[in-house]
């Protein structure tokens, strides 16, 4: 998965996520983000939520040693009602279609209002309008859940254009970045960030909370 999926390359390869950050990562399955960072020396503090026990049992027993460290924590829970703190970054990959649209906005804003007031989110979507590699990436989605043991219903994608326009009206700045790379997908990064001053009582290493939404 590290080696095969290009979104890991891609935030790697980035400096979007820096020393000293927390990090949200939402649908975090077995913490490979986590893990990722960790081997990279990136020494940020990445708190992973997943709705699956087995996935969450799985990321703790992995990451031990990370989180005795205090760079990884890891909370079983629904992220449409999780708590999530507060966080300089937050990473979503291919977890919002899987709620419905109402959900997804409520998830959105909850993120807004959770990050620093130049926060980043990064945020994987199928782009509905993609054509074939769309329902590619669908099939695929369906039949790895279903192997997984889980039942997959209704799937709520959208075009790109819907995401950057949700992403805008919420007051993030949004910049699309392939993620297909050696993939028959038709997946899109989404690098979407808060316009704002630093916030001092969030500095990167601190435990501060940002008062701009108090």
């Amino acid at each position: 998965k590290l080696g095969g999926d290009p979104a890991f390359g891609i935030i790697l390869a980035s400096d979007w996520i820096r020393p000293g950050m927390r990090v949200l990562d939402l649908g975090c399955v077995q913490g490979l983000l986590a893990s990722l960072l960790d081997e990279a020396g990136r020494d940020c503090e990445v708190h992973g939520i997943e709705l699956m026990p087995a996935d969450v049992r799985r990321a703790e027993q992995a990451l031990a040693s990370t989180i005795a460290r205090g760079r990884a924590t890891f909370t079983c829970d629904d992220i449409r009602h999780a708590d999530f703190g507060r966080a300089h970054a937050a990473v979503i990959l291919d977890v919002l279609h899987y709620i419905d649209l109402a959900d997804q906005q409520a998830v959105l804003e909850r993120l807004r209002d959770a990050l620093a007031p130049d926060g980043l989110l990064l945020l994987r979507i199928g782009d509905a309008d993609g054509g074939l590699p769309f329902r590619i990436s669908n099939w695929v989605d369906r039949t790895v859940t279903f192997v997984r043991g889980h039942r997959l219903g209704t799937l709520y994608c959208r075009p790109l254009s819907g995401w950057v326009a949700s992403l805008m009206a919420l007051g993030f700045t949004v910049r699309p970045v392939p993620a297909s790379q050696g993939t028959p997908f038709a997946n899109v990064l989404l690098e979407a960030r808060l316009a704002g001053p630093a916030d001092q009582n969030v500095a990167p290493g601190g435990h501060g909370h940002p008062d701009r939404h108090c």
